[in-house]
């Protein structure tokens, strides 16, 4: 079978599907499907579905289109805040679109009346992370605009936490996020259908309460694809941490010095590399490399070690394991790996456990 590829076990991905959505209805709170860490993969938006996840979510029109063409039904939700040249793309493939700024809302409500369509918009509210989201001062000022639009509806209001700050969810921001969707529905008179947070690390605020306060939905990816094995407990509870593996081959092996000789100089990423003297190994070389994978997120299967990687080779110390051309290592990844080898056209993607 060709090298490098990741291999996807579908049954997995689907058992980690229904229990996302059995652990967190119990606090009620419906699961929204991230595609984008598989690049709006069909087959596997498909499992979603299959297996009870009725909204799925892409940052990409591109990957909501692609979807759709496959003929996957859902609910459709673009997760990036959308551009003002999108206006058109996002109201005709999106569904609901989550939003930050009034001007681009606007746009989005013109577009709408002119598709005859009304397009929902969910209100991203700034919780501390510093990626996407309105000041909660501004908020009021923001939501009487919006539902003055005759195009839009606002559907509700989110938060992003963990991506970029590393904000975890706690009891005081998701606190704050359940009182400000309940001060809009009081004073605008409004019934929110959606309080959503995005992040797979709300699983770890969400089990330590018995209800998730307004907060009604979750958008996430990881947890599904991966089972949370990012997470600071290395996994959710009953999920499968290996629904994704790589495979690389090797394409060479040898007897070298462990440290470089010569005068050592910036490499071709723009860095002075540094080494630990091993002495004497069994260098090998596999062919993949940072072109296709975010290689410090992947963990092998063998007892090998990663000594770092080129635009299209992984070199690693073998150590006591007898590695010979040809031969096949595989290794699990997290999140930051699958997301760069999905987008790879190097790697091959092959499926595994398909459903009937």
């Amino acid at each position: 079978m060709n090298t490098p590829r990741l291999e996807i076990d579908l049954s997995k991905i689907g058992h980690n599907a229904r229990e996302m959505v059995r652990l967190y209805g119990a606090k009620g709170v419906q699961i929204i499907g991230v595609t984008k860490g598989v690049l709006g993969e069909p087959v596997i938006a498909d499992v979603f579905v299959r297996n009870g996840i009725s909204i799925l979510a892409d940052s990409r029109i591109a990957n909501l289109r692609k979807m759709q063409e496959a003929g996957i039904k859902a609910t459709w939700l673009l997760l990036r805040m959308p551009t003002l040249s999108d206006a058109e793309a996002v109201v005709y493939h999106a569904d609901i679109s989550l939003n930050s700024e009034v001007e681009v809302i606007r746009k989005l409500s013109r577009a709408a009346l002119g598709q005859g369509r009304r397009h929902k918009v969910i209100l991203m509210v700034e919780l501390g992370d510093l990626r996407e989201g309105i000041m909660p001062q501004d908020l009021d000022k923001a939501v009487e605009e919006i539902v003055s639009l005759a195009g839009v509806r606002l559907a509700g209001i989110g938060s992003n936490l963990s991506c970029f700050g590393g904000v975890k969810p706690d009891e005081n921001n998701m606190s704050q996020l359940s009182s400000l969707a309940q001060e809009i529905e009081d004073k605008f008179k409004l019934s929110l259908e959606f309080v959503s947070i995005g992040c797979s690390t709300v699983y770890t605020w969400l089990k330590s309460v018995e209800k998730a306060k307004k907060i009604n939905c979750a958008r996430v990816g990881d947890s599904v694809l991966l089972g949370g094995r990012d997470l600071e407990e290395k996994g959710i509870p009953g999920l499968h941490y290996d629904a994704f593996g790589l495979v690389a081959e090797v394409i060479e092996s040898k007897v070298k010095p462990s440290l470089p000789y010569g005068e050592i100089g910036i490499d071709a990423f723009g860095t002075i590399p540094t080494f630990v003297d091993r002495g004497i190994i069994r260098r090998a070389i596999l062919n993949i490399g940072r072109q296709d994978v975010l290689y410090t997120q992947l963990y092998p299967k063998l007892d090998i070690e990663i000594l770092g990687a080129s635009s299209d080779h992984l070199i690693i110390d073998a150590k006591k394991t007898e590695l010979k051309v040809g031969d096949e290592v595989g290794f699990d990844i997290d999140y930051g790996a699958m997301l760069q080898i999905m987008t790879s056209p190097y790697v091959t993607k092959v499926f595994m456990n398909r459903p009937a």
